[in-house]
């Protein structure tokens, strides 16, 4: 199976349906499973993360109301943001401290610290590891929390009984610092289908396991993660 299917995609499965927002797999049969996610924002318009391209997206869309940005949260998550950012005439925000994705989007951008915009999701920065950084953006009025990569549902991040795992590489440097305090309703992940059944019980368990975790982690997914990586590093 591809690990991410770079083709035009043929139709998209909904997931993470909860009030005011959703998600979708643009590419269901992918192994990475890469997830994007709507939802309206404090402002009362629909922000796009990390967007997918796929047909009859715009219409689901469209029934939460008008797209007011596109937040790209991992430097390697600049994805479909350019399609639709053209289509709904709107900029692509990006952290001022996130490198590599500006080289690779042609829409206007907008950059900022920690607020996005006028969504009401406050961004977590999550250092995890020489090398590695992304946004993790966190809304307070619902306990949304939204994780690109260093968090998984998919299989090539979790081992043995895990519901959400940190990425292989990051288990030994977990990122304990960025979720501190947190303690969230939902986790939408970039990789995945989200949690809603006592999602901080398993962001509590999925940090303070990894490394314990890890040798397991790397037995069972070890060769996997290491195809995501040089993937994820050749777009």
């Amino acid at each position: 199976m591809v690990m991410y299917d770079r083709s035009p995609s043929s139709g998209y499965r909904l997931i993470d349906t909860f009030e005011n927002g959703f998600g979708w797999l643009a590419h269901p049969e992918e192994t990475g499973l890469r997830a994007s996610h709507a939802t309206v924002g404090d402002d009362g318009d629909v922000w796009l993360f990390d967007p997918l391209d796929a047909p009859g997206i715009d219409e689901e869309i469209g029934a939460l109301g008008d797209v007011a940005g596109i937040a790209v949260c991992s430097r390697y998550h600049a994805r479909d943001s350019d399609a639709f950012a053209r289509r709904y005439d709107v900029p692509v925000y990006v952290p001022s401290w996130i490198g590599r994705v500006p080289d690779r989007l042609e829409a206007p951008l907008e950059y900022y610290d920690d607020e996005l915009g006028a969504s009401g999701f406050t961004v977590k920065r999550v250092d995890s590891m020489p090398g590695w950084c992304e946004a993790a953006p966190y809304r307070a009025s619902d306990d949304t929390l939204y994780v690109p990569d260093v968090l998984g549902t998919a299989p090539l991040y979790t081992s043995g009984s895990e519901r959400l795992g940190v990425y292989l590489l990051c288990r030994l440097l977990p990122p304990f610092e960025a979720f501190t305090g947190l303690d969230p309703d939902r986790v939408l992940v970039g990789h995945g289908t989200g949690l809603f059944d006592e999602p901080a019980a398993a962001l509590h368990a999925a940090l303070t396991n990894a490394r314990r975790g890890f040798p397991r982690a790397l037995l069972e997914n070890g060769p996997t993660q290491l195809r995501a990586l040089t993937d994820a590093l050749g777009n």
